[in-house]
């Protein structure tokens, strides 16, 4: 039997009974946060057994996947390659889970998931909230009050969410942690708003990344204040000076004082403490605006009664309870040329006539007499000059400017008058200058009856100018008493007349009488502090009469009344002549 061998070729024709098959049914990938659009975050694989068409694998995101997941992503269905589509934020979310399908052609299909880890990047800053805070607090707050409270966060994570605050330097405030995420502001040191009234207090938060990312706060904290400071005056005391003969209610000069304090705790009075000059209030004498501070004079001050005087001044403030200081306030007073100057020496009187007696024999520069003042002014205003106004013979004598001595300039002659009359004008330096006038008799001569002669004449003329004076103003006195008495008559005539009455008047008008007018001898007033007194009778105008007198050490002394009938005493003390010799002659004769 033959046989016959054939070969057969059997082509078996693939159907899609194969699904894709991935090779790892979870796929990680991590990605930083913020990465660009289009980074690759990994490939997926899936294999088909089948051939041809069968085998090829497309991929797909599947449906369950939310929108917004999937439009953040892209996967390249060709060749499985996932990419970033968006932008991924950690703090938004931090894991992605996407479910990825492999299909064939023939529809079987795979399934596999793919976890992404999104990697934190140090992308925020801290944010401060203020959850409380006081707008001002008070200087007396002691140390470790609480100002603020405030509380930070941060989303970042790890090392990029932690976070140190800290606050401005040198400043009195310290911030603590209490717990993760807050912080107190507390005072560290005393407060003074007079020192500074007002902070800033600037915060600033920081976290631990790389680079460290911060953000600031600023606090605004007002100091209230508090009276802690009494008012301080700009200087430690005071002087002022004001003129004498000022008038009342001059503004003398004003103090001042300051308080560092706020508002009515700064508000400066001005109170005048009670005190006493020479025994008066010094109310008396100045006032204090409490306002102002303004001291005005009360009086009119007199250099010549008071010099100067002190008193306190107060400066309260107007906090509860008030704080004041003193200041000691010296008032000078500065003179003014008010008083004229006073001659003591010689002395003026009324009634008497003083002459000076000087010898012929008397040679050039004989004292004469001195004339002495005073001014009770001061500095300059006192000093005192002396000059020759008048002078029967101006050849004859000349005064001393500074010292007031009047002396002879020349030899005394025969043919010099005896009765010489000098007029001394005593002046100030003040400004305008103020003088006193002193007129003093001259007798020149060597016997005493030349001078009784001469000085005659003078004081019958002065009594008879003075008993002409009397009369007159006595006439004028009775001529007004008769004219109002006159008027008052005929005032009561026409009353009288007017009311009909029945009554009569009778007007006695008074007698005046008439008394000569006495003498009294006034006292002895003489130029000179001693003198001496002689017994001398003389006949009714026996002006040639020789009279006996004694001429003890050149001093000769005459007192004698100008009608010549009455008695002078004459009495000499020779004891105290003796201890006396050098005093000049003097003549005093009295007149009524």
């Amino acid at each position: 039997m033959l046989s016959g061998t054939v070969q057969i070729h059997i082509r078996v024709l693939d159907a899609n009974d194969n699904a894709p098959l991935f090779a790892q049914k979870i796929y990680k990938a991590t990605i930083t946060e913020n990465s660009i659009k289009g980074s690759i975050l990994t490939t997926v694989n899936a294999s088909d057994a089948d051939e041809g068409s069968n085998s090829h694998v497309t991929y797909y995101i599947s449906d369950t996947v939310d929108n917004h997941v999937a439009n953040t992503f892209l996967l390249n269905q060709h060749t499985g390659e996932l990419f970033l589509n968006g932008q991924i934020d950690y703090e938004k979310a931090s894991h992605y889970e996407l479910d990825i399908q492999a299909r064939d052609e023939g529809g079987l299909s795979d399934s596999c998931k793919v976890n992404i880890d999104v990697l934190d990047v140090n992308d925020n800053k801290p944010t401060i909230n203020v959850l409380s805070m006081s707008s001002s607090i008070s200087e007396t707050y002691h140390y470790g009050t609480v100002v603020a409270m405030i509380k930070v966060n941060d989303p970042d994570s790890g090392i990029n969410g932690k976070v140190n605050c800290a606050i401005s330097e040198n400043i009195p405030f310290v911030i603590i942690s209490p717990s993760n995420n807050f912080f107190s502001i507390r005072t560290e040191q005393e407060l003074d708003r007079e020192r500074e009234a007002e902070y800033n207090i600037t915060v600033t938060c920081s976290d631990e990344g790389v680079p460290s990312l911060s953000s600031s706060a600023s606090l605004r904290l007002q100091i209230s204040d508090v009276n802690d400071n009494a008012p301080v005056f700009q200087r430690n005391n005071y002087e002022a000076y004001v003129v004498e003969n000022n008038t009342p209610g001059l503004s003398i000069f004003t103090v001042k004082a300051s308080d560092i304090d706020s508002n009515q705790n700064a508000r400066v009075s001005y109170i005048l403490e009670d005190s006493t000059v020479n025994g008066v209030p010094v109310s008396s004498y100045v006032t204090v605006s409490a306002d102002s501070g303004i001291i005005t004079a009360v009086r009119s001050f007199d250099y010549e009664q008071l010099k100067d005087f002190h008193f306190h001044v107060k400066a309260q403030d107007g906090g509860s309870p008030p704080l004041s200081s003193n200041v000691t306030v010296k008032i000078a007073i500065q003179d003014q040329n008010d008083n004229a100057p006073q001659v003591l020496y010689p002395v003026q009187t009324g009634g008497s006539l003083v002459a000076e007696i000087v010898p012929r024999s008397a040679d050039v520069g004989y004292l004469v007499t001195k004339v002495v003042a005073v001014d009770v002014d001061s500095g300059q205003n006192a000093w005192l000059s002396y000059k020759l106004q008048k002078a029967t013979d101006r050849a004859l004598f000349e005064v001393g400017p500074q010292n007031g001595e009047i002396r002879t300039v020349r030899q005394v002659t025969d043919k010099d008058a005896v009765k010489q009359k000098l007029t001394v004008v005593v002046e100030d330096n003040g400004q305008p200058s103020r003088s006193a006038v002193v007129n003093i008799n001259v007798a020149v001569a060597d016997s005493f009856p030349e001078v009784l002669s001469e000085f005659t004449d003078f004081t019958h003329e002065k009594h008879y100018n003075d008993n002409l004076t009397f009369y007159l103003v006595l006439a004028l006195a009775a001529v007004s008493f008769l004219f109002i008495a006159c008027l008052v008559v005929i005032i009561s005539v026409k009353i009288y007349r007017w009311r009909q009455s029945r009554i009569f008047y009778q007007s006695n008008l008074p007698v005046i009488p008439y008394y000569p007018p006495g003498y009294t001898d006034a006292g002895v007033t003489g130029t000179l502090p001693h003198m001496y007194n002689y017994d001398v009778c003389m006949t009714t105008d026996s002006r040639k009469s020789d009279c006996k007198f004694s001429t003890l050490g050149g001093q000769n002394v005459l007192v004698m009344d100008p009608s010549f009938t009455e008695t002078m005493q004459h009495t000499v003390n020779e004891k105290h002549f003796l201890e006396h010799p050098g005093s000049p002659p003097m003549v005093r004769i009295f007149t009524n």
